[in-house]
């Protein structure tokens, strides 16, 4: 049975704020947390109680935890909650005793909608810490890495069971993003068992994969696709993967140093082959559907029975 995913179909997330100290100490003893707990189909979590887990990964956000609490928040209107990072009860080590100024430290967010201690991981984001050594008497911010702004995510991220390659706001101030996943799933994939048949205006949009990945696996007689191999995948515990858009694609291609720099520091993780084709979601006639080549970006028309590469993307 084939089941359509619905574009409003976005993880649960957690939306990071604002991090700040909750005073201004020559060695931090604490800061100030806002987040917005959203739904599965992204709605704010009203008026609700929430369970929420801190941890402080040293090095990268899958390193040794030097502290960890536990918190239990109420969500106002629009999701929003606020807690004290080293005010919630303590699960392991001690706030006060972290060092700072001798690595990089990552700030991993967990939460239970249900109010509870079973916390799916909703993300980590790498705090710059070393201005608390060198600045210790006027540090009064807990500054988190992004792209620029206020985003608290960044290409070349490991997050979401992948790695980030676009970033975007929307009108609300609200952070969205791309994810390519650690692996391919084919290197010999047809676009479609359905050589030779349009589908139309429904899978042929230059931006829209995951509308284009729907639209394929509902032709009739279609048994198996490049789409069909994504839309299935849980990898990275997901289940939202699709096929990119020759658009999407086309983003994946100018990113490539900065997620093929990420996934050659992950295990188990393939880098993006400069050398290869990869199937998108476009189709461009009965018979033909875009592919996009990694030598130079540029996307080109080829038979839907060509054999060629496949890697899923996300959104969030």
């Amino acid at each position: 049975m084939k089941f359509i995913k619905i574009s409003t179909l976005i993880p649960l997330l957690l939306v990071l704020l604002l991090m700040r100290f909750a005073s201004a100490q020559s060695v931090p003893q604490a800061f100030n947390y806002s987040g917005v707990a959203r739904s599965p189909s992204g709605q704010p979590i009203s008026n609700s109680i929430v369970g929420i887990q801190i941890s402080i990964a040293k090095s990268n956000p899958t390193g040794a935890v030097v502290f960890s609490e536990n918190h239990v928040v109420f969500t106002d209107t629009f999701g929003v909650f606020n807690l004290i990072v080293g005010g919630g009860a303590i699960q392991s080590g001690s706030f006060s005793s972290i060092a700072w100024n001798t690595d990089e430290f990552h700030l991993v967010v967990g939460m239970d909608l249900n109010g509870g201690t079973n916390f799916t991981v909703m993300g980590s984001s790498k705090l710059i810490s070393r201005p608390y050594a060198a600045h210790s008497k006027t540090a009064n911010h807990l500054v988190v890495s992004g792209t620029s702004g206020n985003s608290q995510r960044y290409v070349g991220e490991a997050f979401g069971g992948g790695v980030i390659f676009h970033l975007w706001k929307d009108p609300s101030g609200i952070e969205h993003g791309l994810i390519v996943d650690l692996i391919d799933l084919s290197a010999s994939q047809v676009w479609s068992n359905i050589t030779s048949g349009l589908i139309g205006t429904t899978a042929q949009s230059s931006w829209d994969g995951l509308g284009n990945s729907n639209a394929i696996i509902t032709q009739s007689g279609h048994a198996n696709s490049a789409a069909d191999l994504c839309l299935n995948s849980t990898n990275g515990g997901q289940s939202d993967w699709y096929l990119p858009s020759v658009a999407e694609l086309s983003l994946l291609w100018h990113k490539r140093f900065n997620v093929n720099k990420a996934l050659s520091s992950i295990p188990g993780a393939t880098p993006i082959p400069m050398n290869f084709s990869y199937w998108s979601s476009t189709e461009q006639s009965s018979g033909q559907a875009k592919i996009v080549f990694n030598t130079n970006g540029t996307a080109a028309t080829v038979l839907k029975s060509s054999l060629t590469y496949v890697r899923a993307i996300r959104a969030f």
